[in-house]
């Protein structure tokens, strides 16, 4: 790809286990990046099982902290917003589905906001065909789709893929090969599209040059 090619495409790695890829899809959706984005479903806890880490949901002050945060901030940006009365829960029938249904920006916005604006518990059967009816898709007509085994395959190579790009963590947004991380990241990534000379200050040019000092002993 030329300079201008990739710079006009980014991936979108998101799971719907995350309440904060929830923020950056509406986030999205009220101001589009000046580029087309493909939305790109992955197992959050396989990333995690990669590079060993911890996700937020496992660490109890985290946990409550988080859910907090990210209600917080959606109030302060006027975002509908409810976390869901069971979380974590099992995200692989949602991503599956979306994945068997094209992953396209309507469909994921359905399957977020049917799981953070309705207080549900994504693992009851209400839940689960409440979103059905708002996909117009038949329970029978779902599990015959999000249960071929190429959509499975699928969502194991999006997690591969993304594991061996280095995204660590969800949601992420990939331009160019570089990854912007979180909610709070897209004013980079904006300025980053744009070429910001900010960017490339000497500040930003001796990141990439810090070594690592000191080493936890696991």
């Amino acid at each position: 790809m030329t300079t201008a090619e990739l710079k006009s495409h980014g991936v979108f790695y998101f799971d719907v286990i995350s309440p904060w890829a929830c923020l950056m899809d509406h986030a999205l959706r009220n101001d589009p990046l000046p580029i087309t984005l493909e939305r790109r479903p992955v197992l959050f806890a396989g990333l995690l099982n990669t590079f060993g880490t911890k996700g937020p949901a496992e660490i109890e002050s985290k946990r409550q902290f988080t859910y907090e945060l990210c209600t917080w901030t959606a109030q302060q940006q006027g975002m509908p917003f409810v976390m869901p009365s069971v979380h974590p829960f099992n995200p692989l029938r949602y991503l599956r589905l979306m994945l068997a249904l094209g992953t396209t920006p309507e469909v994921v916005s359905v399957v977020f906001e049917q799981l953070y604006t309705t207080g549900c518990d994504p693992d009851s059967a209400q839940a689960w065909q409440a979103m059905l009816d708002r996909l117009g898709v038949t329970e029978a007509e779902a599990a015959l789709r999000m249960d071929a085994a190429e959509i499975k395959a699928r969502l194991r190579e999006n997690t591969g893929q993304a594991a061996e790009g280095g995204v660590f963590g969800v949601p992420t947004i990939c331009v160019d090969g570089k990854l912007f991380w979180g909610l709070d990241s897209l004013p980079m990534l904006r300025a980053y599209l744009r070429g910001d000379p900010g960017m490339d200050t000497p500040a930003m040019q001796a990141v990439g040059k810090v070594r690592v000092g000191a080493v936890r002993n696991s």
